[in-house]
């Protein structure tokens, strides 16, 4: 496959369900406010990792600042008006390898995105129904690609793409959201509210699955599943896990592969022997740094060996070569 295929693919893949997860993590804060309980906005922002980029911009993090520059931002590459962008040219560069049925899906949702920033202050104001509109939008692109695409090397980039993008962010939303809930290392394991850390696992759509494992809310239980569970789609174990899968049949069907395969599956072990306790006690925000680096450093072992094109070198003569190679005698 040509390296900008599968590029294209994995990234068409990961703006949506990198929009996806930001209209989620507003609904739930929007749900929050509207429920009286106290919501802080700049934990979205940390949890995006783009906090520099938020400050060059607005002086503060109220509601209306924070949808501004998460939803129709355009100069912000993580906004969901870019994201919709990002994944509908990824897609129309690649169309011939998609189904009609996906760049339909795709493109339905750039538009659906494209007139909720024609009205973004009304949006803004009250943002419940376009969000709806995103997640739907997001959630037939999957389902689509799911359903229509055959299981072979371009299906696979695609999927490694979303899992890519979800363990990244469950990795960072549990972060930022377990030490805004645990300000201070003797709360953890204490009496919390219980609807604050409801939140967290609806933020990650984890809420049904957990209460149907595990029943009462507990923080240890909560770190458990969405980190180390083997079943949740959404937990950062069963993530990696499919990546690793998407690796080896791509890697069997191409030259290159070892450093990326071997890196996440290197990830894949690291995950399976370690226990939730061993993570919440030797400190989980060491963990997921740890984490993030590991992941940051198998994404550029998969440019370097799938989506890199190398540069074409001019071409020199034999004889000059030679020459150039030898010096002057």
């Amino acid at each position: 496959m040509l390296c900008r295929v599968a590029d294209s693919l994995h990234w068409m893949s990961r703006y949506v369900e990198r929009a996806e997860n930001i209209a989620r993590f507003i609904d739930v804060n929007q749900v929050l406010s509207l429920g009286g309980v106290g919501v802080q906005w700049d934990p979205l922002i940390f949890a995006s990792g783009d906090e520099k980029a938020y400050n060059k911009k607005y002086p503060d993090f109220s509601r209306e600042n924070v949808l501004r520059f998460l939803l129709f931002d355009r100069e912000y590459a993580n906004s969901v008006v870019s994201c919709a962008s990002r994944a509908r040219e990824n897609a129309r560069a690649i169309q011939g390898e998609l189904s009609m049925g996906v760049w339909h899906a795709v493109n339905r949702l750039y538009l659906r995105v494209r007139d909720g920033a024609r009205n973004a202050e009304e949006v803004i104001a009250n943002p419940n129904f376009f969000l709806e509109r995103v997640k739907r939008s997001c959630h037939q692109v999957m389902g689509v690609s799911n359903a229509t695409l055959s299981r072979d090397e371009a299906w696979q980039f695609c999927h490694l793409g979303t899992l890519v993008e979800r363990a990244d962010k469950t990795s960072r939303i549990l972060d930022v959201k377990y030490f805004t809930l645990l300000p201070n290392v003797t709360d953890v394991g204490g009496a919390l509210d219980v609807v604050q850390w409801s939140a967290l696992l609806e933020t990650t759509g984890a809420t049904h699955m957990y209460r149907k494992r595990h029943g009462r809310i507990d923080p240890r239980k909560v770190v458990a599943f969405l980190v180390l569970d083997e079943q949740f789609p959404r937990s950062i174990r069963y993530c990696v896990e499919q990546a690793e899968d998407c690796m080896r049949d791509i890697a069997s069907s191409t030259a290159p592969g070892d450093g990326p395969l071997a890196q996440i599956g290197e990830m894949s072990v690291r995950l399976n022997s370690i226990g939730a306790d061993e993570i919440v006690d030797t400190g989980l925000h060491e963990f997921i740094d740890d984490f993030q680096r590991r992941l940051d450093s198998f994404n550029e072992s998969l440019f370097e060996a799938y989506f890199h094109v190398p540069p074409v070198l001019p071409y020199v003569p034999d004889g000059a070569q030679s020459q150039t190679q030898s010096g002057p005698t």
